[in-house]
């Protein structure tokens, strides 16, 4: 291990270059001291690539095949660099394999004694305060409820870090988690008389004297907004930040520097403002009759929102006197409830707190009541880590769910604050993803991403793509516009099933498809397992011990999903992931593009269209023993000229029309070559 010494390099590929791709060799220590290590030169040369950027302290695209195996390249510079670093995820299902799997097999392989932490955002730690109020007054909790609170009261008498990821068997319960979790609004901070065992506070502490941190990206985005999820502090003194599934660092940043006001939130308001009426005698009276009229002020304006499809424009929200009417009722009833509070914030810590929250929601409620003119450049400021620029909310839209309604004000770009927080920062930047380029190009999420000129490297997968997998596109389909589409598709794919016995995929970009789809094929041979009808990761348990199962999936399924081996042969996708037309914050975009005097279609949408499908492609080739065809239904993908970028994106499948040459690669006799595909074209 004497080779492998944190912070013992110099320069170029003699230096953390060189010792990156000697640690990732055959001859290295990661092939000796971790099970089933695999020596790649694509592993390699991505791990050298980002030493050379974190010595030169500059930032890297990198796109890595699947295959590739991108955790352990970032992974093994990252550590023998001696960096305090930050790796940023996807998911929190992501960040906790990354923490509690790869990185210890690392850092043993390695020899190093690095110190790490996991850190997440404040909801997914238990609040000791909030657990004692939720304890103290259930009139908001069902029986069932009531049970999960008592295993949850039981486990925070035992649990070191308060993570409620620990209580496997907890089912999903947001409404029971909103009340034994603290938000930033809610948070009573050093006020609160559990600070001293807040399970946040020292996870903070921890990371803070960490080596290496490992976050995701919502926690990363949300104190890069400056919203203060427990992470500020310690982002400015990082000397390398790797951000893996880079993909979804723009839209998520989207709403990450973006405001919103929910009904949840004003919910969750009114009951924490009755719950703190227990800790001050005699505040009910004053309460009571505010917090009873802004809930039904709520209920009104939902319920005149009915009519409204279920995303739109904010303009589109405020047609007709009726709902912008109850939308200034609710103004009015935020200010009444203010008014109670006023001579109860010296009272108690959650006086205060409440007040300061209720500042904020009337606040973004003005703000989306009275649309701010764009910024002129005179509003520019210089960014600093304490005090980012000024990002206009270009747009305002409203999403609505089956009881309760969202008010958003979206920034339309956030290529700037990124960039501006990046250059700041003077850190190394690592942003990587199987799925960055359109067309063997980078132009398009670099742009999304600030980057501006940047090193870019485009690792191909290490897999034998024309020997393990074949591209079907069969013949025949109608517009994928037409009424008998999914019907059509479903005909397509059942020789197809019959052909690999099951062992499918079918990925819809729509919910209403998959629905139609899984009629179609209810009465069908194979054990179906349908998005909707079960948690993810149990359909996945299913699907894999069924041997000969076929899943139906939708936008949740696209990504992130392993499937290794037998029990995954096919992959069908039903048409081209454009994004649907009713983004309000797309169409925006869209309408920006046209502005500037781009081309929306081949600028947005074909791009984001190109990622999306290689996510889903992703889905079938995890191994290099895995074997299995592609299916794709779209009849644009060979009509139309842009057909062409999205195929010049995928990996180098040999492609067929002919259902015969999918029968011969799922024969038994070994007779099947790409060299033999007689539909190529």
């Amino acid at each position: 291990m004497h080779g492998f010494r944190a912070g013992a390099h110099v320069s170029g590929e003699d230096g953390l270059a060189a010792q990156a791709r000697a640690a990732l060799s055959a001859q290295g220590p990661l092939a000796a001291a971790a099970p089933g290590f695999t020596a790649r030169m694509a592993q390699q040369q991505l791990a050298a690539e980002i030493a050379d950027a974190i010595e030169a302290r500059d930032a890297l695209l990198a796109e890595a095949g699947t295959g590739t195996g991108k955790t352990f390249a970032y992974l093994v510079p990252l550590l023998l660099s001696g960096c305090k670093s930050i790796i940023s995820t996807g998911t929190k299902a992501l960040q906790d394999q990354l923490y509690h799997r790869d990185l210890p097999r690392v850092r043993k392989a390695l020899g190093l004694g690095l110190r790490t932490a996991l850190l997440k955002g404040r909801a997914n730690y238990l609040c000791l305060y909030r657990l004692q109020q939720a304890r103290g007054d259930s009139r908001f909790l069902s029986r069932q409820q009531l049970a999960r609170l008592q295993q949850i009261v039981v486990w925070s008498g035992g649990t070191k870090h308060g993570d409620l990821a620990e209580l496997r068997d907890l089912p999903e319960d947001p409404g029971l988690m909103a009340q034994v979790t603290s938000t930033t609004e809610n948070c009573l901070g050093s006020d609160c008389p559990f600070w001293d065992d807040c399970f946040v506070v020292k996870a903070r502490q921890q990371a803070q004297s960490a080596d290496l941190v490992v976050v995701n990206h919502h926690l990363l985005l949300a104190d890069l907004a400056l919203k203060q999820e427990g992470f500020g502090e310690i982002l400015p003194g990082a000397q390398v930040f790797v951000i893996d599934e880079a993909h979804q660092l723009p839209d998520l940043a989207q709403q990450f520097f973006g405001e919103n006001i929910s009904a949840r939130q004003i919910q969750e308001l009114a009951r924490d403002a009755l719950a703190e009426c227990g800790e001050v005698a005699g505040s009910i009276g004053r309460i009571q009759e505010p917090v009873r009229v802004l809930e039904h002020t709520v209920r009104e304006l939902r319920l005149s929102l009915n009519d409204l499809p279920v995303r739109g424009s904010g303009s589109r929200l405020r047609e007709g006197d009726v709902r912008d009417g109850v939308l200034h009722d609710l103004a009015h009833a935020l200010a009444d409830l203010g008014l109670a509070l006023a001579p109860l914030v010296a009272a108690s810590p959650g006086f205060a707190n409440l007040d300061e929250r209720l500042v904020t929601l009337r606040q973004r409620l003005q703000a989306w009541l009275m649309q701010p003119l764009p910024l002129t450049p005179d509003d520019e400021v210089e960014p600093d880590f304490d005090d980012p620029p000024p990002i206009p909310f270009d747009v305002l839209w409203y999403e609505l769910s089956a009881h309760g309604f969202v008010l958003h004000r979206t920034p339309l770009d956030v290529a700037e604050p990124l960039r501006a927080f990046r250059e700041r920062s003077g850190a190394a930047w690592i942003l990587t993803s199987a799925t960055l380029a359109v067309d063997a190009g980078f132009a398009h999420v670099a742009g999304r991403l600030g980057l501006g000129e940047v090193r870019t490297l485009l690792q191909a997968s290490p897999f034998d793509w024309p020997q393990q997998a074949l591209l079907y596109l069969p013949k025949d389909m109608p517009e994928p516009n037409s009424r008998n589409y999914v019907q059509a598709v479903v005909d397509a794919v059942r020789p197809v099933l019959q052909c690999s016995g099951g062992r499918a995929f079918l990925l819809f970009t729509s919910h209403r498809a998959l629905r139609e789809a899984a009629e179609l094929l209810a009465n069908d041979a194979w054990p179906l397992f349908v998005q909707g009808t079960a948690p993810r990761l149990e359909l996945l348990e299913r699907f894999r011990a069924s041997g000969n199962g076929v899943l139906l999936g939708a936008a949740s399924f696209w990504e992130g999903v392993d499937v290794a081996g037998d029990a995954l042969s096919v992959v069908v996708i039903d048409r081209l992931p454009f994004a649907a037309p009713d983004d309000p914050v797309l169409e925006a975009r869209l309408q920006a593009v046209r502005r500037s005097g781009g081309n929306p279609f081949f600028d947005e949408q074909v791009p984001q269209a190109v990622i999306a499908l290689k996510q889903g492609v992703g889905r079938l080739i995890r191994s290099e023993t895995d074997r299995g065809v592609l299916m794709l239904c779209d009849p644009r993908l060979l009509a139309k000229g842009y057909g062409r970028i999205f195929l010049n994106s995928l990996p180098p499948l040999p492609r067929t029309r002919s259902l015969a040459d999918v029968e011969a690669f799922f024969a038994p006799l070994p007779h099947y070559s790409a060299a033999s595909v007689a539909g190529e074209s």
